[in-house]
């Protein structure tokens, strides 16, 4: 049963609930409640403060203040893997920040960024060739960027960022951002994003690539 610390709380809940219900019992009977059976009238009105003293004694949990509910947000990782993707994989002069003749020169240099022993995945298999790479901003810190290309031009970026601390690991997911494909998944100190504008299923045995070399 509830219990009221005085008589002051049970007046205020007494006043909410009459305020919420009163409006039911007040609603008007339908015009043929009365042209049949005028002796129902007694036993619906009965039936309905039934109801009501059910539904009130139902409701009275609910009343009570509540934290505000946990919102579940969908995760931006993917949103800014696609964006640099967009961003940075149509520039012919221009697409990365070091080439990939500079390999060894540029996983030194974004693995020491991000603070963490960066891999750069082989797709050849794929057949997708290593362009180079680039740092990019993040919202939590320096992000990296490579990217692949193959030999129709097509081209792949991966985008790896520093998780947050205590973030869970995660499985595939998969997400799209206009035309672009994206497989995502979150990996002990790190964030991976692999975006492209090919097809799903292609995407998705890539991503199954990718990750098998990035496990230690």
């Amino acid at each position: 049963m509830t219990s009221f610390d005085d008589e002051r709380d049970l007046a205020e809940l007494k006043a909410r609930l009459h305020g919420q219900f009163d409006p039911v019992l007040t609603e008007p009977i339908p015009a043929r409640m009365y042209l049949r059976h005028p002796a129902w009238l007694d036993y619906a009105r009965a039936a309905i403060l039934v109801t009501l003293g059910v539904a009130i004694g139902l409701a009275l949990p609910l009343l009570e203040p509540r934290s505000a509910p946990v919102v579940a947000t969908y995760s931006p990782l993917p949103v800014r893997a696609a964006r640099a993707h967009l961003v940075y994989a149509p520039e012919v002069r221009h697409p990365v920040e070091v080439d990939a003749k500079e390999q060894d020169h540029l996983v030194k240099w974004l693995s020491k960024r991000l603070d963490v022993a960066l891999t750069v995945p082989v797709l050849a298999r794929e057949g997708f060739e290593l362009l180079g790479g680039r740092l990019l901003p993040g919202p939590e810190g320096p992000v990296a960027q490579f990217m692949y290309q193959d030999a129709s031009g097509k081209r792949l970026t991966l985008y790896v960022s520093r998780s947050r601390k205590g973030a869970n690991v995660t499985a595939f997911r998969f997400a799209r951002e206009g035309n672009v494909s994206v497989f995502y998944w979150v990996d002990r100190d790190c964030g991976y994003a692999l975006s492209g504008e090919v097809d799903k299923p292609t995407l998705s045995r890539i991503a199954s690539s990718v990750y098998r070399q990035i496990e230690p």
